[in-house]
């Protein structure tokens, strides 16, 4: 009973356009109210005890540096860089978009600050050079996937604090997912480009090369500063984030001097208002999630499911779709604050490390960012292309073919995921 009024009023009040955080804080409450055993302050208190975790003070300090990077001309520099890389291979662009995506993973790990920052970049020169919209906006929306895949990963840090997970441990398991993740884009990018006979966008050059190297080194070291630093043990994930902030902050201001102060005041007022919606969620969910254990609903799931199949391989792909579903209507950082508690203990129960099973999750709720009706990579690359949603959509249906054979493959295959993590942590 209370379980069905949570729910439902959940879902009625999505549908009636309440922000994620209202609505899940809304239907506990509510839920609570009617129930009438516990007094209506316990809201409050699991909140505060939700966000209540030192690792999720990395969130302002890694979205502050992606903001910074993206306000001081760095992304600029990275993408010369990998144009000169890679832009001499045929389709050069669309491999250019991939390789930029991935050095940038290294900075921010947010899909979505890849794809406002970057992509803006990225499907302007794209389009300048002759590619069609279609395929620069798709290409640019696939890529931007790999930011929270490949270390340093916002959603991870979620996840490993609502499974009580090592979040070093989760980031190197996120390595070797988020390559393939590249390989598997740039070998599509290779077929549409032989199909639609995409030239060369430049010939290679080793002193072009060298010398967007050298424009682009100071800004290059920030990926080898957070994921050398975490994997060698000097500092943890929150104090990767605070040193990537202030080597962003330095470079900005003192290095290239592309940061002003009226910049800096912008960059930061909008770190405070994401972090205050990311932190409203996770509190909102904590509660949300509280009510759902309180009445054994983990618990029961888990039975049910197991009494559906006790086939490993088809309780993966239905924990997968259900996962997969969730995330076509549902901000992704809201979407793992609800699911780990439910889903988590029926992957453990399946002999799944929860490590590996928070790249799953991840890397499923990333495409989930590339589908209507949510769908925020969309939603931005719309607004900063000037590409209506319904194009950006469509052009983006091709590109998902890659990264779900990727995602079959991470699921199926734990040592993907699991090798890196053991070599360094086991």
């Amino acid at each position: 009973m209370i379980v069905a009024i949570l729910l439902i009023s959940l879902i009625l009040m999505i549908i009636l356009g309440f922000p994620v955080a209202l609505a899940l804080i809304g239907s506990a409450l509510l839920a609570i109210v009617i129930d009438g055993q516990v007094p209506e302050l316990v809201v409050l208190h699991r909140m505060v005890g939700g966000m209540d975790s030192f690792p999720l003070l990395s969130i302002p300090f890694f979205v502050l540096a992606g903001a910074l990077m993206n306000s001081s001309g760095i992304t600029t520099r990275i993408f010369e860089f990998a144009n000169a890389l890679v832009g001499w291979m045929r389709g050069g662009l669309g491999h250019v978009n991939i390789s930029a995506s991935i050095i940038f993973a290294g900075m921010s790990g947010a899909a979505v600050a890849d794809a406002g920052g970057l992509g803006a970049i990225e499907v302007k020169a794209m389009r300048a050079k002759g590619y069609d919209a279609g395929f620069s906006v798709g290409i640019t929306a696939a890529s931007s996937t790999i930011g929270p895949i490949i270390p340093p990963s916002l959603p991870m840090i979620i996840y490993g604090v609502m499974a009580s997970t090592s979040i070093g441990q989760l980031f190197a398991a996120g390595f070797i997912p988020g390559m393939l993740m590249a390989l598997a884009l740039m070998a599509m990018v290779a077929y549409y480009a032989k199909k639609r006979n995409y030239p060369k966008d430049a010939a290679f050059s080793i002193v072009r090369l060298g010398t967007s190297f050298k424009a682009a080194f100071l800004s290059l070291l920030t990926p080898v500063i957070i994921i050398g630093g975490i994997l060698f043990g000097l500092f943890t994930a929150t104090e990767a984030a605070i040193a990537a902030t202030v080597y962003a902050l330095i470079l900005g201001t003192v290095v290239y001097r592309t940061l002003s102060i009226k910049t800096l005041v912008k960059v930061s007022m909008e770190t405070i208002e994401t972090t205050s919606i990311i932190l409203l969620i996770i509190a909102g969910a904590s509660i949300f999630s509280w009510v759902l254990t309180t009445h054994h609903v983990t618990e029961e799931f888990t039975q049910w499911m197991l009494t559906v199949t006790e086939n490993k391989t088809l309780l993966l792909l239905m924990i997968t779709c259900i996962i997969f579903f969730v995330g076509c209507f549902m901000e992704t950082i809201a979407a793992i604050t609800i699911l780990t508690p439910v889903m988590l203990p029926v992957a453990v129960s399946l002999g799944i490390d929860p490590v590996h099973f928070g790249v799953v999750m991840v890397l499923n709720l990333m495409i989930g960012l590339l589908t209507p009706p949510v769908g925020m990579v969309l939603y931005v690359l719309s607004r900063v292309t000037d590409v209506p949603f319904e194009e950006c959509a469509k052009a983006t249906i091709p590109f998902l073919i890659p990264l779900v054979v990727v995602l079959l493959l991470v699921t199926f295959i734990p040592q993907l995921s699991m090798w890196l993590p053991t070599l360094l942590y086991r």
